[in-house]
């Protein structure tokens, strides 16, 4: 019997995914969750073999969620359900060593047999999100522009970053302008949402 755990913060999806999952005589469903924050100590209490986790949860995210469950329970594999496919969010999930990723509008028998797949110790990626990543260009950012970006996209003004880097300010303008100019950004906000989608944030 597959033990497994839904992650899901929508109660009617969390429900339904749940009632498809108990049709199925060789899965049973141990627990269910609706705050990210609660994945890791339901597993840690109730040790799924596969925790299905939708990407996108309050209070923690998905992936934060499966990277600190592979920590501390590294018997319960992880699979990934999120209605993009963003390419950043499978280089995330690999460091976060989830076993797979599929989207949202797959079909129930596709879930069914990825959640078998991944519990049988096999890796599961939808072939979309794949194609899409390979095609992704490196990251044509240095590690400072890397930083100051980051650091931009959490709240921090070119002053603090400078501070907080100990850069010039001018020096912080600089970076900030030359990573618009390599992700070819309308501006610095276009460029961290570039970055971050591509995961190099």
């Amino acid at each position: 019997m597959i033990r497994v755990l839904l992650a899901e913060d929508l109660r009617i999806l969390r429900e339904a995914l749940a009632g498809l999952l108990r049709l199925e005589g060789d899965i049973e469903v141990v627990a269910e969750v609706e705050h990210g924050d609660a994945i890791v100590p339901t597993a840690l209490d109730r040790r799924p073999d596969v925790a299905v986790i939708d990407i996108e949860m309050p209070r923690m995210d998905g992936l934060d969620a499966a990277a600190e469950l592979h920590r501390l329970l590294p018997g319960c594999r992880t699979l990934i359900l999120t209605a993009v496919g963003r390419p950043g969010n499978l280089r995330r999930g690999i460091s976060a060593r989830v076993s797979g990723f599929i989207l949202k509008d797959s079909r129930p028998e596709d879930l069914v047999a990825a959640i078998r797949t991944v519990a049988a110790g096999g890796r599961v990626m939808d072939p979309q999100l794949a194609y899409t990543t390979l095609d992704m260009p490196e990251n044509p950012l240095t590690d400072r522009e890397q930083d100051v970006l980051r650091l931009t996209a959490g709240g921090a003004t070119p002053r603090e970053v400078a501070g907080r880097l100990h850069l010039t300010y001018g020096t912080v303008r600089n970076y900030l302008a030359s990573s618009v100019t390599k992700l070819d950004a309308r501006n610095r906000v276009d460029a961290i949402r570039i970055a971050t989608e591509a995961g190099w944030l």
